[in-house]
């Protein structure tokens, strides 16, 4: 049970690719990490507010056997690290590798609760960090980031490119 104190925090679950970082195409390797316009300074900032800040990302990559979860795992510590530099955290990645054209087994799922566009990563986080999914904001850059926001019972915003900072200030966020 998560504390008092962290129970009423707000929370941004982000999508990954093309949010956070450009996306150029099953990126994983961490000399590959290019972060978006202001996605940096836009954690920091979330951070310092107090804001959970989560990811939950599909990685079919994962599931076509282009790369595995460990590589996934060190691109996320490179995240973690370059944020770092910037006073930022990433609190939680939640990884979707299920995909149903899937060439490694285990991973071939039909209609996988975690795989975007269904709710099962924003639900997990919300129960797992004690949110309130009207103190949570969901944003991705396609449609199916906005429908698993929706089927949660989160806002969610539509991000096209630019500043990320910007794109945040922007909003109406729920918890304002």
């Amino acid at each position: 049970m998560q504390e008092a104190s962290k129970r009423n925090r707000p929370a941004v679950i982000f999508d990954r690719d093309g949010v956070l970082n450009v996306d150029h195409g099953y990126v994983v390797e961490p000399r590959q990490l290019e972060w978006v316009a202001g996605a940096r300074r836009a954690v920091a900032d979330l951070n310092g507010a107090g804001v959970v800040v989560i990811v939950a990302t599909n990685q079919s990559g994962v599931a076509r056997g282009y790369f595995d979860l460990a590589a996934v795992d060190r691109f996320h510590e490179a995240m973690q690290a370059d944020l770092a530099r910037d006073g930022g955290r990433i609190d939680a990645f939640y990884v979707c590798p299920f995909h149903p054209d899937a060439s490694v087994e285990q991973f071939r799922r039909l209609d996988h609760p975690d795989r975007k566009p269904n709710p099962g990563m924003i639900l997990r986080a919300l129960e797992d960090w004690a949110i309130e999914p009207g103190r949570a904001l969901v944003i991705g850059d396609a449609s199916s980031d906005l429908e698993a926001a929706r089927s949660a019972g989160v806002a969610g915003a539509l991000f096209r490119g630019g500043d990320l900072s910007v794109f945040i200030a922007s909003l109406r966020v729920p918890w304002a």
